[in-house]
């Protein structure tokens, strides 16, 4: 692998009027088929030889947006990230209404279109969760339905500077967060999961089970509710 990021044998760096520049990169990188690549059209092929590069290229940029590929189905977008060879995390412990379309690939949200998803890290509410996380438009909607991303540490960065003895409040006392979970999803909320669907199973001491060891929480003895532990 070349110094210069740009080079790939299947892979071309574009430009989009969408993209930003911070610390000299431009974020996201976006990809389109290399145009001498006999290969161009496997885009599952090209991530397994060329894994390395695109690794060192989203570690520099911070995401990478592919575009011009061939991907037209769940399915084909399962075997993209089935081709990048990373472990699974299961989708337990998370908010958003989801169900599974086919292997690793899940409907983003299902909660009505006039709901805002703000800007969050990923499953941040459990203890382990994913480092990375793959996105794909199937049916564009015929309006509204983006997906922003903004770089964490430039959103610190900027917060810092701008209520700097607020971070630092933060930064020393942490930050409590209170979630209330009914038996039942709520089809109207972007966090509306039920603690049935959030913990994949119906048995409540099992899910009690879960939020003790794999969601980090502790049981208070005096209310009997589920508290960060």
């Amino acid at each position: 692998m070349g110094t210069d990021m740009r080079q790939s044998f299947f892979f071309s760096e574009v430009v989009t009027p969408q993209q930003k520049l911070y610390d000299g990169r431009l974020f996201p990188a976006v990809l389109s088929p290399h145009p001498n690549a006999s290969l161009h059209h496997s885009l599952p092929l090209a991530v397994k030889l060329q894994k390395q590069w695109l690794e060192a290229l989203l570690h520099q940029s911070g995401a990478i947006l592919f575009t011009g590929f061939p991907v037209s189905s769940a399915s084909g977008f399962n075997d993209v990230v089935e081709a990048f060879g990373y472990e699974e995390l299961p989708y337990i412990g998370g908010a958003a209404p989801r169900t599974n379309v086919v292997g690793r690939v899940y409907t983003a949200n299902e909660a009505p279109p006039d709901q805002n998803i703000l800007f969050h890290h990923e499953m941040a509410q459990v203890l382990k969760h994913p480092s990375k996380l793959f996105f794909y438009c199937e049916v564009e909607p015929r309006s509204g339905g983006e997906t922003p991303i903004v770089l964490s540490h430039v959103v610190y960065e900027k917060m810092k500077n701008k209520y700097p003895e607020f971070v630092e409040r933060l930064e020393e006392d942490g930050l409590i967060y209170t979630r209330v979970l009914g038996e039942e999803d709520n089809p109207l909320s972007a966090i509306g999961q039920g603690w049935r669907s959030t913990f994949l199973t119906s048995d409540k001491s099992v899910a009690e089970v879960m939020l003790l060891k794999k969601i980090g929480r502790r049981k208070v003895i005096l209310t009997g509710l589920w508290s960060w532990e």
